[in-house]
């Protein structure tokens, strides 16, 4: 898993790119991205595309100077953080974290 960030000099966005390795999405068929930017809200799921060769891959625009809570959710059943997330938070549900990206 990776998040790459690039900043645009012109407006105060961030272009956020979320990866995942086939091993990573441990052989699931679809994987979405849910966090603060969407509420949370699985009708409103980014989903990532899938590469011929297993990886799942989206970019999104971020506001800067902000946290974001997020996760990915393999083939609709199972959570899975970001393993390069820049840091982690409670999630409030019991002992689980959420990923965090700052920009």
């Amino acid at each position: 898993m990776s998040l790459k960030k690039q900043f645009l000099k012109s407006k105060p966005v961030c272009k956020v790119t979320f990866l995942i390795s086939e091993e990573e999405a441990k052989g699931a068929n679809k994987v979405e991205l849910l966090g603060d930017f969407n509420d949370w809200k699985s009708e409103d799921a980014i989903e990532l595309k899938k590469f011929k060769n297993g990886t799942f891959k989206v970019t999104i625009d971020l506001e800067t100077e902000k946290e974001y809570q997020f996760k990915y959710l393999l083939d609709s059943k199972q959570w899975e953080n970001d393993w390069e997330a820049d840091k982690y938070v409670h999630s409030g549900v019991g002992s689980e974290e959420n990923s965090v990206v700052i920009v």
